[in-house]
């Protein structure tokens, strides 16, 4: 055989392997990292390897557990998510693709013979085979793509989300043919942009027959009608949540901010709403003037239940549980459905001082999930009476999600769930109740491979003094192999949000276990502002900014560089946190021995007349709460209740003594106190903070004569999400903490 004749046979031969692969899985596959970690040090790179598990969903018969994991190609700069079955005791673990576009939002079908799904913006369907997935049927062809989906109880229809095109944001070529090449924005109003993008497109909601013909904008029907371009589901970060199908299959109860422009841009006012999709009224659930979100009906039809707060223009009130009783009215000549009358409507929980998140039923009881005083996230289950028992024991340090599924068991209830540590990241979990009491256990273990490989850290609460002698919860995490006798580095995380909380969180950016894997000690304080600690506690922030939060940083800074085994101490953090590191340079003295900011807050002023959502501003700068506002009235010029008809009383032109000490304390003001090394980090596609307040931070210190450095990413928003930006964020962040602490 001559060498031609060999070659033509291998080449063959690979390519028969080759087809044979391509059968197996898409050219492009991401699949799990087979990444080997040295000496049990975490790195940035093993961050990345990790699975991100995600959307559980338990199969009608109660048989198998569908889930999602994404896993990162550095490499290809991209990330792909795929599908996987287990056992509900998570043995049995297969994955059902391995297509090389991501598959999302995927759910079962009735039967539990199929799986439907998103890919490519458009909705699929294919048969369960066993434990293998059969060939994809697309389902829709929606030239603006599908976003999201919910398929009704009868799933002979679905409800999709979608988007139409933003009249009040125009283009050159919407005026002026001939202009198809110019590239411009123009507008008459505000909210033209929000968080990461220009308000060219507006989501909406519509409702198409599943199983016929192909679903397209023409067989679809839009749930608000003729109505303005409201949003449906509200921006930035709904989704399908927002909206329930009744039992009836007849019925949606969904969440929408009705307004547009400048009274959207200074409003939070959310209200619920039930539309009827056989004549297409909608009935108006009264309720109060802030955020009303994530509506859900009872398995009977009778109850709707959904997460309220009272005051409009305030983000983070408190998080209540509301109820509504619903009654499906009949005509009288021939018993037929002729619609929902809604009455009764009340909070659950009047007593309850914790947020309430993620309502889900179960007969009569409502499970849920809440930020409570030991810094964790617990479950909980109240009734229709109001009673309500917490789940979870105090000493489980997990962040829990409510259930996903509940089932009834020989000997109680079991609950499917997720949690997540600062050990690790999320994981499915089986919660058990019972009359011996309330155990659980892990059903999956998507990262052991990895995890497993690395060294230990030790976490622990510790309470610290404020000023004003409280008591306030940090968590700290411990390098592995930690001795009291030796000296460390420290990192002191300044927080979100404001309004957030410091718990058992896993981040794949402020991933603290990878800071204490690289020989920090990290404390997390859990200052003024933080949700877990009652409402007073959390409320106290706003218009203060620059008060007892911030003597709250340097009381937690101080007790942990004031350890025998600490020697430098960082504070770093993002948003909120980066506004605080900014703060905190022109506050500390000689507490800190460096900073990092990143999409901080410099200058409030400007901020102010930069932002995008109004509303968060507004309150937090000025404090809604002092003044009486009704919608529509214009106060004089200058009296700090209303300007042009829009309330604006945390505005740099108002009046109001919280808005005048907060704008005189900006962090900018302080610039000529600023002497300890800082870097400031901000992403050119951040609208909520935008970047020219992190340039401006870096340009202030580089005239102070401050050792500073500037990292801004073009295509990058409020976070940092393509795998290899990801990582140079990471490479520059410890190449500054280790260049300025060891």
């Amino acid at each position: 055989m001559n060498d031609r004749m060999k070659r033509t046979i291998i080449a063959i031969t690979c390519l028969i392997m080759a087809i044979s692969c391509a059968k197996k899985e898409d050219s492009g596959y991401v699949g799990p990292s087979e990444i080997q970690i040295e000496n049990g040090v975490m790195t940035p790179e093993t961050l990345l390897a990790l699975g991100r598990l995600s959307d559980p969903q338990l199969s009608p018969d109660g048989s198998k557990i569908l889930y999602g994991v994404s896993y990162t190609d550095i490499a290809a700069n991209r990330s792909c998510r795929n599908l996987f079955l287990c056992n509900p005791d998570g043995t049995g673990k297969v994955q059902l693709t391995r297509y090389a576009k991501s598959v999302n939002g995927a759910r079962w079908s009735a039967d539990g013979k199929s799986i439907y799904f998103l890919q490519g913006g458009q909705l699929w369907k294919a048969a369960l085979k066993g434990n293998k997935l059969g060939k994809r049927v697309q389902l829709s062809d929606v030239p603006e793509g599908i976003g999201d989906f919910k398929l009704s109880p009868d799933q002979q229809q679905v409800l999709y989300v979608s988007t139409v095109k933003n009249t009040a944001l125009q283009q050159p070529a919407d005026r002026y043919e001939d202009l198809d090449k110019a590239q411009a924005y123009a507008t008459e109003d505000l909210m033209y942009r929000h968080w990461d993008h220009w308000v060219t497109e507006v989501p909406r909601t519509y409702v198409a027959p599943l199983g016929k013909a192909k679903i397209t904008p023409d067989n679809s029907l839009d749930i608000l009608g003729t109505e303005e371009l409201f949003e449906l589901p509200t921006e930035p970060f709904g989704g399908a949540e927002q909206l329930d199908w009744a039992p009836d299959s007849r019925h949606i109860v969904y969440s929408c901010r009705k307004k547009t422009g400048k009274e959207y841009a200074f409003s939070t006012n959310c209200g619920i709403y039930i539309y009827d999709i056989l004549t297409g009224a909608t009935i108006d659930v009264k309720t109060d003037g802030g955020y009303d979100t994530d509506p859900v009906w009872s398995a009977d039809g009778q109850h709707i239940a959904w997460i309220s707060m009272a005051r409009d223009g305030y983000e983070a009130d408190r998080q209540r549980l509301f109820v509504a009783d619903v009654e499906i009215l009949e005509d009288e000549a021939d018993g037929q459905n002729v619609g929902v009358r809604v009455q009764n409507v009340r909070e659950l929980l009047p007593d309850f001082d914790h947020d309430v998140a993620g309502p889900v039923w179960h007969n009569d009881e409502i499970f849920f999930n809440a930020l409570v005083g030991e810094g964790i996230q617990a479950l909980y289950c109240a009734d229709l009476t109001g009673d309500v028992q917490r789940i979870t024991a105090p000493d489980w340090n997990f962040d829990f999600f409510s259930p996903f599924a509940v089932l009834e068991t020989a000997d109680g209830v079991e609950l499917l769930a997720s949690y997540y540590c600062l050990k690790f990241p999320t994981e499915l979990v089986s919660v058990k109740i019972t009359a011996a009491g309330v155990t659980f256990a892990q059903l999956t273990d998507e990262n052991q491979h990895i995890i497993g490989q690395l060294s230990d850290v030790k976490d622990e609460r510790v309470w610290v003094e404020t000023v004003d002698h409280q008591q306030m919860l940090c968590w700290v995490l411990y390098p592995p192999q930690f001795d009291p006798a030796k000296q460390y580095p420290a990192i002191e995380i300044v927080l979100g949000g404001p309004q957030g909380s410091n718990s058992q969180d896993w981040s794949y950016r402020w991933c603290y276990r990878l800071m204490a894997q690289q020989g920090y000690i990290v404390i997390l304080p859990n200052r003024r502002g933080t949700t877990a600690f009652g409402q007073a506690w959390k409320e106290q922030i706003s218009g203060d900014y620059p008060g007892l939060n911030m003597q709250d940083y340097l009381s937690a800074g101080r007790y942990i560089k004031g350890q025998p085994y600490v020697n430098k101490l960082a504070c770093v953090g993002a948003s909120y946190g980066g506004y605080s590191a900014y703060m905190l340079e022109g506050l500390h003295g000689d507490l800190y021995d460096c900073f990092i900011a990143h999409a901080g807050i410099f200058d409030e002023k400007q901020l102010w007349f930069t932002t995008e959502e109004m509303w968060f501003a507004n309150w937090d700068n000025g404090g809604l709460t002092e003044y009486a506002y009704e919608p529509g009235k214009t106060g004089p010029a200058g009296d700090g209740v209303t300007f042009g008809g829009m309330q604006q009383a945390g505005a740099p032109y108002a009046s109001t003594p919280k808005a005048q000490r907060h704008y005189a304390n900006s962090p900018s003001t302080m610039v000529t106190k600023w002497h300890t090394p800082i870097l400031c980090i901000h992403g050119m596609m951040d609208y909520r903070i935008p970047y020219e307040q992190g340039m401006a931070a870096f340009n202030a210190a580089q005239m102070m004569g401050v050792p500073s450095k500037l990292v801004v990413f073009p295509e990058e928003n409020h976070w940092i999400l393509q795998p290899q930006n990801s990582l140079y964020w990471h490479r520059v962040f410890y190449d500054w903490l280790d260049r300025w602490m060891k």
